[in-house]
């Protein structure tokens, strides 16, 4: 199993010193999360991964750009993998995103995987002036136009929701860039199936509408999908981001119903450790479960 070290409720300004220290303790990668802003208001939108509809994180929680922390993290490792847990794809202009994101993974020599969300907060969508409706469909066209961009040739779209002639984008990956894409719901698993190099679960909190108990069921169903797409011959990762646990016979489990990958969660939104405390818990993890599992 591949170990992500996942930096929610992580502050900016330590996203460098913690990707060096998971670089040395082997973590396979980081997995960036996002959020635009946070809003005062009461929100219309339910958060679709707790039994009550509500978000559990502060006004102060740091939410830094994607993009620019990928980047950063890049610059300072050698080795490091980078994605996203999520990338809300479809509240962004297409064009930015290819641009943003082509050039990290040209800065990181092809160390990044996208992974993208369609997003549950109608209110950040009418912030960035993007429609909220149709966005999972919007996100698969986004994510045609992002290939072809990255081909770094002349290339031209003609879609439903994108539109144009030949143009070049520079500079372009050397490698595809992997696409992990998120979601419980039979749409977000049918895109997963059809498009995606991989599924992202979202984070199965204790009052989650979805336990480990439904894993098994939604692997095998992804599963069915690809084969139904005639994609069940390429490689596909699965990846689970989820709160810190010192068992790794819970780690051992995952991986025997399919789970590839486990993004780690340290920490508490309310209180978030030290640096030095971020990095004991890395350290600790490392020898209790990421030792035992190799």
């Amino acid at each position: 199993m591949k170990f992500w070290r996942s930096t929610l409720w992580t502050r900016a300004e330590e996203l460098t010193e913690l990707a060096r220290s998971a670089e040395e303790l082997g973590f396979y990668g980081m997995a960036t999360s996002d959020h635009m802003v946070f809003f005062e208001r009461p929100l219309v939108s339910r958060y679709p991964y707790s039994a009550d509809g509500k978000t559990w994180w502060q006004p102060s929680t740091h939410w830094p750009d994607t993009w620019v922390s990928i980047t950063a993290m890049a610059a300072v490792t050698s080795r490091l993998r980078f994605t996203n847990a999520v990338y809300i794809l479809p509240m962004r202009n297409v064009f930015t995103a290819a641009k943003a994101i082509g050039t990290a993974a040209v800065i990181s020599n092809n160390r990044v995987t996208l992974g993208v969300g369609i997003g549950w907060q109608r209110e950040e969508f009418d912030l960035v002036g993007e429609e909220f409706h149709k966005r999972g469909r919007r996100c698969e066209e986004m994510i045609e136009v992002l290939r072809l961009l990255w081909t770094g040739g002349s290339v031209e779209y003609h879609g439903k929701f994108y539109d144009f002639g030949p143009l070049v984008m520079s500079p372009a990956p050397t490698q595809s860039v992997p696409i992990y894409i998120s979601g419980y719901s039979e749409p977000a698993l049918r895109r997963a199936a059809r498009i995606g190099d991989g599924w992202i679960l979202a984070p199965l909190a204790p009052d989650a509408p979805y336990s480990h108990a439904d894993l098994p069921r939604l692997i095998q169903r992804v599963r069915d999908l690809r084969r139904q797409a005639g994609r069940d011959h390429l490689p596909f990762e699965i990846l689970e981001p989820a709160l810190v646990s010192p068992d790794v016979g819970h780690y051992k489990r995952l991986e025997d119903i399919g789970v590839t990958s486990a993004s780690v969660i340290f920490g508490d939104p309310t209180a978030p450790p030290s640096l030095s405390g971020q990095r004991q818990l890395m350290e600790d993890f490392a020898d209790a479960v990421m030792s035992r599992m190799s």
